[in-house]
This record gives C-alpha cells, structure tokens and sequence, in this order.
C-alpha cells in the first residue's frame, strides 16, 4: 500500500489542471487495474478523466473517491512523499489518495468482486460539476455507497454532512472623482459593507447553518468613487429546510443605496447529508469493527449527492490522519491495512445479501424505483 501511494502522491493532480489529472486518471487507472484486474475506463470530460471501474454482475455497492487535489503543481517539491515515524506525508496523501489505496487494496482480498463498482473523479474539490450526473446514476444503480474521504478525529467514520456552497453577491455603482464630486457617485463599496452585515446575520449557527462572508474585492484607484464591489460567501447548512431559507434571504437581498444594484449568483451545491443516510450501514461497520464510531462534520463530500438521493451512503471510510488541505497534511501508516479490512468486511456483507444491500431496504427499493443501466 505504501509502494502504491507513493506513486499516486508523486503523479501531482491539481484540481482545473487537465493535463496533470489526465496522467493522475491513468496512475489511478493502473493501480486498479494491477490489483483488481479488468478494465478501469477513463471518462473524459472537460474537467479532466474520471476513473470508473466494475467488477461485473449485478452492481451492490458503489466504492466513490477523487483523484484531485487542491495543491498546485510544484507542492511535491517543496513536500516529497515521505514516511517517517509512522506517518505519511506530501500532498494529497490523506485527502484522499490514501484512502482509495485502502479501498483497492481492500478488495484485492477478495475472492470475489462482483457486484463492486469504483468511481474516482477528478473535479471534487471544485464542486463535481462534471461529475454529478455520473455519481448519481452510479449510486442508483448500485443501491449503496461508501466514500473513502479521509476519516474524522480519531478515525471515527462520517455519518453526517453539511450541505455546503458559494455565493456571489456583485455591486454595481457610479464612479465620480473622490475628492470633486463623491456625491456624483454611487459608491459600491459602501453599498457591499452594508449587505456584508445583512449577509453576516442569516447564519444560524445553533440550527448548523453558518454564513461566512469569506472574500471582498472592490474600486479600482485611490481617488475614485467605486464603481463595483464583489462580496463572495461560504455557506454550511445542516437540513433542506435551511439551505431553502438562506437561498430564499440571498434572492431577496436588496441595495440599500439609491441607485445602487446587486446580483447574486451560486448557491448551495452540495445538499445536506442527513445522519439517517448512514444508519444502517454504520451498524453494519460497527459489527465489523466494534469500537468504530461516526460523527458529523462540516465539510461536504459527494457522498452528500448520493444521500440526498435517499441511496445508503458512508463516509468517512478513507485514510486515518489530518490536516486536509494544509502543509500538515499527513497519513497514519498503522491504520491503513484495518482501514482495507473494514472497506472489504462491508463490501462482502453487502454483496453478499440477497436482493443486494438490505433485501428490501433502502438500496434495493431506490434501484426498483430507478432501474439499472
């Protein structure tokens, strides 16, 4: 497993970089492939190749991770992959290729893998535009869904997201000389500290909903009235009925200068991923590994569209370690060989079932509902 992350760490992916996810799509595609055999197809899109991958029959459960990275090209100099003191470390190490190792490696020791299908994308930290369609017509197809994102505190799985998204809130003004004439103007950056207070107040953070206004940019000299203004905002919203609110609040913002107009755009593009979405298939984990725990977090994943669509999703079932995104970053060695022996406990109980993931539970009456391909 060590010898394989090594060589996923070293082929850099940053996410928007299509040429470098192209050679990360075929180092993907060459490690399922050398372990699982069969054939891993690229499916070229504008994002860059996502990774899919079947073991054949009638599909139980859908193994989902991502091959991008948000380091840019040139991380992997100043932080080569290394192991040292029982940890791993370079970018991109634990969010996530340490857990799609896990994941491969895991069903290397089965006997059998019919009915597993492996989806690794290459555009989920920049919001799966490209990728969407294809994840939810997997997930329904299969009926169950484990995401190898990296673990909790402690190990623990994730059994719970935020829906989470972006918005941007554009001003447009009136220049005029600063110093002549300020009142000719109409001046956009007053007007976007206004709505960054109005914006600052939808969060409601004992409800899990928080607004953050994150990014402001706005004039263009030192001595001219602004002309236009752009406020951008993270959202984090724990149920359905929260995100309608806040994107209602957002549509209904309104200029509080004479003359002064605003545009929104975005949203909340990863619905939230409510904890009854992993019920099941966390007792199942538990029985496996007694001790395991799930949490919910903040951050989203596309385990987010799967459960939204009411299909058995959990999370969390990656790589041990921390610091996702930062210069920290880093993989706990001694975890990685139970982690593939949980990803392959729950893929034998699941495909081992008759009628697929619960018989008649959720898996199998989503793929009654909305067929195979």
């Amino acid at each position: 497993m060590i010898e394989d992350l090594g060589r996923l760490v070293e082929t850099e992916s940053p996410s928007r970089d299509v040429q470098a996810l192209s050679a990360s799509a075929r180092a993907v595609a060459a490690l399922v492939e050398s372990r699982l055999g069969g054939r891993a197809v690229l499916v070229e899109n504008g994002a860059g190749p996502h990774v899919h991958w079947s073991g054949g029959g009638d599909p139980r459960v859908l193994i989902l991770g991502h091959h991008d990275t948000v380091f840019p090209l040139g991380t992997l100099a100043r932080r080569p992959f290394t192991v040292r003191d029982g940890h791993a470390t370079g970018p991109g190490v634990f969010d996530m290729l340490g857990g799609l190792v896990q994941a491969v490696h895991g069903l290397a020791s089965l006997d059998d893998r019919t009915g597993v299908e492996i989806l690794v994308t290459a555009d989920e930290e920049v919001g799966s535009g490209s990728s969407r369609a294809l994840i939810e017509e997997r997930a329904l197809a299969c009926g169950a869904v484990l995401v190898c994102e990296g673990a909790a505190d402690g190990g623990a799985l994730k059994t719970g997201r935020k829906g989470c998204g972006t918005f941007q809130v554009l001003v447009t003004g009136r220049a005029s000389h600063a110093g002549l004439e300020p009142e000719a103007g109409v001046n956009a950056l007053v007007e976007a500290a206004h709505l960054v207070l109005d914006i600052a107040a939808l969060g409601r953070p004992e409800l899990g909903t928080t607004v953050t206004p994150t990014v402001a940019s706005a004039g263009t000299l030192d001595n001219v009235v602004p002309a236009g203004a752009t406020v951008v905002v993270d959202v984090r919203v724990g149920s359905a009925e929260e995100q309608e609110r806040v994107e209602s609040a957002f549509a209904a913002l309104a200029p509080h200068l004479d003359e002064a107009r605003i545009e929104v755009r975005g949203g909340v593009g990863r619905p939230p991923m409510p904890e009854s979405a992993s019920a099941e298939l966390l007792a199942l984990a538990q029985r496996l590994h007694p001790g395991i725990i799930g949490t919910a977090v903040g951050g989203g994943s596309d385990g987010n569209f799967t459960a939204a669509l009411g299909v058995p999703t959990l999370d969390g079932l990656g790589a041990v370690g921390g610091g996702a995104h930062a210069d920290h970053e880093y993989l706990v060695v001694d975890a990685m060989t139970e982690r593939a022996e949980l990803i392959a406990g729950l893929v034998r109980a699941l495909c081992g079932r008759a009628g697929g993931y619960g018989g008649t539970g959720p898996g199998a009456r989503n793929r009654q509902a909305h067929g195979r391909r």
